[in-house]
């Protein structure tokens, strides 16, 4: 059916539904066929103005034509996060005492055991004087304790072999008459109360010793000094680990065990060796591996970019957060060494290749056109509509990789085909400038 036969039966039915006219053998109109036909009627009236305002020759659409060129292309990922030291540590003190003076300040370098500050040591000297003197009063009271035992020990076991002589010539007697019974079971009772004195020591080797409960006691002032012995070290206050001192969060005059928001007194980072934590969506965690090159760049670079290296990626996900039902994937990035202007602390970007082709055939993603079947590239030969089967690879922002027979060099196609292009359909077609 061509345009004019076609309008010519829209205007027919349209003239059926006008005042007057009678309505001989019409066919029932639904709403939806209605609908229908208006979108035709409108898509036609588009064609004809499309080919009007374009100046095509006879009426035919005119549409612009690019070459198909080969190319390189790459699918990037590409996430923010924050850029911090490989190696960090918060440095405080327990000590309730006043800091005499402060050695570094924010952006000194500093070695692992470097004295930061230094505090009033003279509250901890008691402390450890107090110390000392209840671990010596527990070693003598022990000391005293071990004398006693063995003066008493001795003395109980001279009882108890006093008692058994007596006992022994006691029962001799008995069995020639000359003691009564009751003196003998007097002397048994004897022995026994000087073998349980004997037995209420406590005994090693041989040797009486005091009561354990004095080798307890002398343990914990053990301890107890130790503790503030280690306090009194702490009086200066250093790093734990080689960096640069990032934060000082504390002044002279103040305690130490005092700071605002539970801040620590020194922050130190080794900015030495940077790394990049990223937030990758389990949607495209599949692509990313260990050891895949990143590409970081910052405002603080102003332009430049520095070379990245996948090294850690978490084995569970976690929330999104913001109401989102994604899981994200924590993913470390090391920041190669250089003369890199990045410093931690910052927000910057991370350009992840997921994939790519080189020497491939590249076409922007408009170009495509999805039809019954599958997908096509619209090439134009000979001034009429081709359409190429398609099969597509690796996708950037705005391009995709193409594959299929029909792909030659020599062959034009339309990067912004409409929606009423056909196979076999006459064209006018002009070369983009």
């Amino acid at each position: 059916m061509t345009d004019q036969e076609f309008e010519r039966e829209l205007a027919d039915h349209m003239a059926e539904d006008s005042p007057g006219k009678k309505k001989k053998g019409r066919k029932f109109w639904t709403k939806k066929k209605l609908i229908f036909v208006g979108v035709a009627a409108i898509a036609v009236a588009l064609i004809v103005v499309v080919m009007k305002v374009a100046g095509g020759k006879d009426g035919v659409m005119m549409v612009s034509t690019a070459p198909l060129e080969k190319g390189d292309i790459q699918e990037v990922l590409s996430i923010s996060g924050p850029i911090s030291g490989t190696d960090s540590a918060e440095v405080v003190s327990r000590l309730h005492a006043e800091i005499l003076e402060i050695l570094v300040k924010e952006g000194d370098k500093v070695k692992a055991g470097q004295v930061l500050a230094r505090l009033d040591p003279e509250e901890v000297q008691k402390e450890v004087e107090i110390a000392q003197n209840a671990y010596n009063l527990a070693v003598a009271e022990r000391k005293e304790a071990q004398l006693q035992a063995e003066t008493g020990y001795a003395k109980a076991r001279q009882d108890e072999q006093a008692a058994k002589r007596d006992y022994d010539r006691k029962a001799m007697l008995y069995a020639g008459g000359d003691v009564s019974l009751m003196e003998l079971e007097e002397a048994r009772d004897v022995l026994s109360e000087a073998s349980r004195q004997v037995a209420a020591y406590r005994v090693i080797n041989g040797r009486a010793v005091a009561n354990e409960s004095y080798d307890l006691r002398i343990r914990n002032a053990e301890f107890e000094l130790e503790k503030k012995k280690k306090e009194l070290e702490e009086i200066e206050v250093t790093s734990p680990i080689d960096g640069t001192v990032v934060r000082v969060n504390t002044r002279v005059g103040r305690f130490a065990d005092i700071v605002e928001e539970d801040r620590p007194l020194f922050a130190i980072d080794n900015l030495e060796n940077l790394e990049m934590k990223i937030n990758v969506s389990e949607y495209s965690i599949g692509k990313v591996q260990m050891g895949q090159k990143a590409e970081i760049s910052a405002d603080i670079l102003n332009g430049q970019t520095v070379e990245g290296k996948i090294i850690a990626i978490s084995p569970t996900g976690e929330e999104k957060g913001g109401g989102s039902t994604e899981r994200v994937i924590p993913t470390t990035i090391q920041i190669e060494k250089g003369d890199s202007q990045l410093i931690a602390g910052i927000t910057a970007r991370a350009k992840i290749v997921l994939n790519e082709s080189n020497g491939v055939w590249v076409v922007p993603m408009g170009a495509l056109v999805e039809q019954e079947g599958g997908t096509y590239l619209a090439s134009v030969e000979n001034n009429v509509v081709k359409m190429i089967p398609v099969e597509t690879g690796v996708e950037s922002d705005v391009q995709v990789e193409i594959k299929g027979e029909g792909l030659a060099e020599g062959l034009f196609y339309i990067p912004s085909p409409g929606p009423f292009l056909m196979d076999g359909m006459a064209v006018a077609a002009v070369p983009m400038q």
